[in-house]
């Protein structure tokens, strides 16, 4: 996989920590860079964390399913970007929530990270580095939740559902070009 497909397969998965940053620059609107940075770091250990995890587990099974892997990682991301178009139209609720406590940010970070799980198990079936994808994956969600805390301090999160939107159409797109370059 290149570097490329990397990077977006980071972004795709960086949308829901951007839509929670969003959020916690909405509810803290007087966040603090330091517990910026360290909203981020969690965020991005837990979006890096999922991907391994997955893909200690899919290269268990790599070698009984390589002749239709492709399709199982296709399948993967087209379902993980539908989900992510469908949860975009649900009603946000409106509970109040502190991102500093430790057990809400935790929570936050494992939430937003489950579909990388997937991901990571997708990553074996199509023999990807993985130190490489994690280092982007875990730079891009870092960036992603930072410059999400700042536009949530400073902005209305009206873009929310566009954005979780589009998150679901790389992951779909990704999945048809893994589908492509394996069947030509």
């Amino acid at each position: 996989m290149h570097i490329i497909d990397l990077v977006l397969i980071g972004i795709g998965l960086s949308f829901d920590t951007f839509a929670v940053s969003i959020s916690t620059g909405l509810t803290v609107s007087k966040i603090r860079f330091w517990q910026g940075i360290r909203i981020a770091l969690v965020l991005a250990f837990f979006q890096s964390l999922m991907p391994f995890l997955g893909w200690l587990g899919g290269i268990q099974i790599a070698k009984l399913i390589e002749h239709y892997d492709h399709w199982i990682a296709f399948g993967l991301l087209l379902f993980l970007g539908i989900k992510m178009i469908l949860e975009s139209f649900k009603a946000s609720e409106d509970k109040k929530f502190n991102p500093m406590l430790t057990s809400v940010l935790i929570g936050m970070a494992i939430a937003t990270s489950i579909d990388a799980l997937v991901i990571g198990f997708s990553l074996a079936f199509i023999k990807t580095n993985i130190y490489t994808a994690l280092l982007i994956i875990g730079i891009i969600t870092f960036l992603v939740a930072m410059v999400g805390m700042l536009l949530g301090k400073n902005v209305s999160g009206k873009f929310g559902k566009k954005v979780e939107i589009l998150g679901g159409i790389i992951l779909i797109g990704i999945g048809i070009k893994v589908l492509i370059s394996h069947l030509s």
